[in-house]
Parts: structure tokens; C-alpha cells; sequence
């Protein structure tokens, strides 16, 4: 069977819709439904059921939805372990968010190259719903995130567990509407702050990565959220200060991986993060 058929499969059932997945495919919505009854054919079943509202699995669908992921994912596996360059033994894929990897992922690099020479290394930085998406497909072994939304058949294996605190460059330690950065951490956090600060609900200013947040934030000034263990240092320096009595948010990083990812591959980049993760602390 053409693996792009198991592909097409999937988006569907990840977007529910034709139309969702001709674009993250970037197809037409005709060449998807042409995939789709090809695909039928081929396994003698009706997968879909479509309506207004997208595109729903048949029983027989939600049975071959289980085989469409290990297909890909064995095909994803084969492609990679053909590749390998000479003098190493397997490979690993591993993926992180933006701001994980200065200097967390960049660590357990050199952590890799010293303790598992033997072992290829390819690794991917991008935001969090891309990196879930690659594992679950099986292009990726493992990623490093935080706070991941749960998927079906994908592991969250906590690593450590990091706060957000409130910081303000003011001298009275003052936090108004006029001069607040909103950083989004993600759904969770836009949930807890709305309940927490009603009235920054429409800050003049908000950034989506951490980093640039806090050039700006040292640029011009103002307050907003930032992980304790980057803004610390800050901290000390006096160019920044906690906010007193001020909510902390919990923000912790995971290693994800599917339940069908092999023993040998998930253990090194464990225990290479792990230790990483050690010597900061």
C-alpha cells in the first residue's frame, strides 16, 4: 500500500475533515477524496462517513486507524535506519520546542556525542502541535515540550517541573495594564491568568516566545510572565523583580513518545536529558 495513503488516512482523523487535511498535506480537497477512495478500495471497506460537519470514522475506520499509524511509523523507522551514515548503529529523532533549546537540548547534544557516539542524531526544532504530530506519525522518536495537551498512544513522561512567575521592572513592584507583556504559554496558562488577572485581559502588548518577551521586556521595561529558572539570573542582577504575592504557574517539560517506540532509542535520550537537566540544577 502507498504510505501516502496511511498519511492522508491520519490528517483526516487529526483534522476531521477532508478539507483540514488537504491543507496541512497541501492538497486539494479533490486529490484527498481521490486518496481516500483509493485507499477503500484497496482495504475492501467504507472508512468514512462525511457531513457538514467534516468527516467521521466507520467502525471498520476506527479499526484500521490503530494499523494507518504503525504503518507509517515502520515506514518512517526503515526509511531512517537504511540511511545511516557508516560508524553508527541506530538513530534517533528528536525533537524540541523554540525555547528549549538554548541551552537544554543544546546540552544533551554534546551529552549525546560524548556517551553515544555510536548513535546518528537528527534533531528538529518547532512549536508544540508540529513536534506531537511527527511523533505520532513516527517521523520523530522522541520530543522534548512543555506541558503537551494528551494524545491517544503517546507517552508524557515528566522530566521537571518549572514555574512561570510574575516579574516587573518598576521600582515599586507595580503591575499595570499600560506597560504589561503578555507572554502566551500555551492554553492552560491563558486559562489560569485569565482567572487570575481579569483586568490584563487586553495588555497592549503580547508575544507568543519567551526570549523575544524578555529582550523586549529589558528594552522598554513593563512586567510579564517568565519561566523562574531564565529569570532568575535577571533577577540577581536587579534588572528585573518578582512580583510579590503574585500567582506562580506551573510549566514543566515532558518527553513524549509513542507507546510503539523502541526501549533502545526512548533510554539514551532519557537518560542524556536527565542528566543534563542535573547539572543545571
Amino acid at each position: 500500500m502507498d504510505i501516502g495513503l496511511a498519511k492522508t488516512f491520519i490528517e483526516i482523523v487529526a483534522t476531521g475533515s477532508f478539507v483540514g487535511a488537504a491543507e496541512r498535506l497541501h492538497l486539494t480537497q479533490t486529490a484527498v477524496s481521490a486518496r481516500v477512495r483509493l485507499l477503500e478500495e484497496q482495504v475492501g471497506r467504507r472508512l468514512f462517513v462525511r457531513n457538514r460537519a467534516g468527516a467521521r470514522l466507520t467502525p471498520a475506520g476506527e479499526r484500521f486507524a490503530h494499523y494507518a499509524t504503525a504503518l507509517v511509523q515502520v515506514w518512517e523507522r526503515a526509511r531512517q535506519q537504511i540511511a545511516l551514515p557508516p560508524g553508527r548503529e541506530n538513530l534517533i529523532g528528536l525533537g524540541g520546542e523554540f525555547s528549549l533549546w538554548s541551552p537544554l537540548l543544546a546540552d544533551w547534544m554534546l551529552w549525546m556525542h560524548e556517551h553515544q557516539p555510536q548513535v546518528a542524531i537528527r534533531a528538529e526544532v518547532g512549536g508544540a502541535a508540529q513536534l506531537l504530530d511527527r511523533v505520532q506519525e513516527g517521523s520523530l522518536d522522541v520530543a522534548v515540550l512543555y506541558s503537551p495537551p494528551p494524545r491517544p498512544e503517546l507517552v508524557l513522561e515528566l522530566l521537571v517541573e518549572e514555574k512561570l512567575v510574575l516579574v516587573t521592572t518598576a521600582e515599586d513592584g507595580a503591575v499595570g495594564p499600560d506597560d504589561y507583556i503578555f507572554v502566551d504559554w500555551g492554553e492552560p496558562f491563558r486559562t489560569s491568568h485569565a482567572t487570575a488577572f481579569p483586568e490584563l485581559s487586553r495588555p497592549g502588548v503580547s508575544i507568543s516566545l519567551g526570549p523575544l518577551a524578555l529582550s523586549h521586556l529589558l528594552a522598554v521595561g513593563g512586567a510579564g510572565y517568565f519561566r523562574r529558572a531564565v529569570i532568575l539570573p535577571y533577577v540577581e542582577s536587579g534588572q528585573v523583580r518578582l512580583v510579590e504575592r503574585a500567582p506562580e504557574f506551573a510549566y514543566s517539560v515532558y518527553l513524549v513518545y509513542s507507546t510503539r517506540s523502541a526501549a533502545d532509542l526512548i533510554a539514551p535520550a532519557r537518560d542524556g536529558l536527565r542528566a543534563c537537566l542535573a547539572r543545571a540544577a
